[in-house]
């Protein structure tokens, strides 16, 4: 019997072919599944070996039965498997099960009456792969009426939605035991109440002590005004609370007992006590200087709206 594919083919495409497999059923999270699992790989070795011993045992029984043949067995044999595969009875009678075409004998069983210029016309019927494909597209038709517009499935819009907010969920549970990559260059100011009333328990257990509950000062500076000896803003209060004051003197850094995102915290639940006016505040230290926000300022002056009136004033002089 001709062989349509070598062994040198088919031994790689079989084995791949269960390497795929393995990986695809085999739960083994980031890794792959042979690492994950030894007998994962001593399987497949085994796989391999048998695909191997099952070719050779082939070869040599056909090479035996082949000699035993009779000359004029041998030669049959060799003219069959040198026919090439489309001119073979199988090619054939699958084609034609396949196209349900006339011979050129019976063409004139399917010939029409019409002749345009010597060119005929037959009726030969649809090929019956055709008309399944048209039948299934049908019935697939039915199904997805039924369950989408009928039953409400989640269309893909809605499958996206929940995918996401799955995803969200997971990147939330991880972030409650993940490490903490906060720094001064991620930091940003927070607003909603649920972080400022989390800041606010923090500075009250910790910061309280030597700023006063209301951020007054005591041992440490007024919180509560524009004036500030490391510079105001969420990057700068961020970074002194997260490394310290001054040298020598001030306060401690804290990145060893509190962690960096509810340091953000307490940064932003000072920042919302600015202007609160505390009775009986610290004086400023001389070191202090007034903070003011480049960066806000620059903001402001591109989007605050023109004086109208003084233009129109010299629209007028003019």
């Amino acid at each position: 019997m001709k062989k349509l594919v070598p062994s040198y083919i088919r031994v790689p495409l079989l084995f791949a072919l269960m390497f795929g497999a393995m990986e695809y059923f085999i739960d083994s999270g980031d890794q792959p599944a042979f690492i994950k699992y030894p007998m994962v790989l001593l399987f497949l070795g085994v796989f391999l070996f048998l695909l191997i011993a099952l070719e050779i045992v082939v070869n040599a029984v056909d090479n035996v039965t082949y000699q035993l043949l009779t000359e004029e067995q041998k030669k049959q044999l060799d003219e069959a498997q040198s026919i090439p595969f489309t001119e073979s009875e199988f090619y054939k009678g699958l084609l034609k099960k396949l196209t349900r075409s006339k011979e050129i004998e019976q063409e004139a069983d399917v010939m029409l009456d019409h002749n345009y210029d010597g060119i005929k016309e037959l009726d030969n019927v649809l090929p019956p792969w055709w008309v399944y494909l048209f039948y299934g597209c049908i019935i697939f038709a039915g199904i997805y009426l039924v369950r989408y517009q009928i039953l409400g499935a989640d269309n893909q819009t809605q499958e996206y939605e929940k995918e996401v907010a799955e995803a969200r969920s997971a990147i939330d549970e991880y972030n409650k035991t993940a490490p903490d990559v906060m720094d001064k260059e991620k930091v940003v100011l927070l607003t909603d109440a649920a972080s400022i009333a989390a800041g606010k328990t923090i500075f009250q257990s910790t910061c309280a002590a030597c700023h006063r509950a209301d951020a007054g000062g005591q041992i440490g500076p007024n919180l509560t005004d524009d004036m500030w000896i490391n510079g105001g803003g969420i990057k700068n209060v961020f970074n002194v609370i997260m490394e310290g004051g001054r040298d020598g003197k001030g306060m401690v850094p804290w990145k060893t007992t509190i962690k960096p995102s509810d340091i953000q915290k307490v940064a932003s639940y000072v920042l919302s006590l600015q202007g609160s006016n505390p009775k009986e505040p610290k004086p400023v230290e001389p070191e202090a200087k007034k903070w003011v926000d480049e960066a806000a300022s620059k903001t402001d002056a591109t989007t605050a709206p023109k004086d109208t009136t003084t233009v129109a004033a010299k629209v007028v002089v003019k």
